[in-house]
């Protein structure tokens, strides 16, 4: 079975475990930074697991909730079992599964499975980019001052980086706050051409590069370099390189 018929199966796998618990009994326990985790997040990372010591035995596999397994130390895969916990426990639909898989610390394919809207974002680097199986593409804008720019944890971003904020919020098009992994999908798809993302741990990043890159965007960190299990968890991607461009130098003035 190839690499990505066994990443579709497993965000199924994923899918159906989150919702068995999705607006229900969630069991919320808070770790020491007072991130919420649920029964949930729990359950859907030891099913995923379960599969990947059953398939891959010798690869490495590192999940937010249980840690990290090194494996044979060349082949890896990331789990973010419910990205958006704080979504998920208030029954809001736009929380996701993440599912990175890394050759020698690079990542090649990523899933992005959005179990309460039953799509599936796949990437494959060299083979495409497809959402539910058909393919998908990024837009072709090229200036911010005509993109739809969505700001991920405009919050935080608030708190430590306030020039950048009254940057950002003078920049785009279009501009809407979000959350969580959704909207870098969406600009996979073609429907968002820009998305500013910070503090992120690699578990909520490593999956969404090669799925943007794989439909022809960009994704790196702030200082525009390519994103791995070492990099800061500040993000920017963009439909373009030129975009990119753009949203590096108001991110770096």
């Amino acid at each position: 079975m190839a690499l990505d018929t066994h990443a579709k199966a497993i965000s199924e796998l994923a899918s159906q475990a989150a919702m068995q618990y999705f607006r229900g009994t969630l069991g919320i326990e808070f770790k020491q930074d007072q991130s919420p985790v649920t029964q949930a997040d729990k359950d859907v990372e030891a099913k995923v697991r379960s599969y990947l010591n059953r398939y891959f035995p010798d690869h490495g596999v590192f999940g937010e909730e249980e840690g990290q397994d090194t494996g044979d130390g060349r082949h890896m895969w990331v789990i973010d079992p419910i990205d958006g916990t704080r979504s998920f426990l208030s029954g809001h639909p736009l929380f996701g599964f993440l599912l990175a898989y890394l050759v020698d610390g690079h990542p090649q394919l990523g899933v992005v499975g959005m179990p309460a809207l039953n799509e599936t974002f796949l990437g494959v680097l060299g083979k495409g980019a497809s959402l539910n199986g058909q393919p998908i593409h990024v837009s072709d804008k090229s200036h911010l001052d005509q993109a739809i720019l969505y700001v991920n944890e405009g919050d935080k971003l608030y708190s430590d980086h306030p020039d950048l904020f009254n940057r950002l919020m003078q920049s785009g098009q279009t501009r809407r706050f979000a959350y969580d992994c959704y909207p870098h999908a969406l600009l996979a798809a073609g429907h968002v051409d820009a998305v500013v993302d910070y503090d992120l741990q690699p578990y909520d990043f490593l999956a969404l590069s090669p799925l943007i890159e794989s439909a022809g965007g960009v994704m790196t960190d702030w200082q525009g370099r390519p994103l791995e299990l070492s990099s800061n968890g500040a993000v920017v991607s963009a439909a373009t390189p030129a975009l990119h461009a753009e949203l590096l130098e108001l991110l770096n003035p």
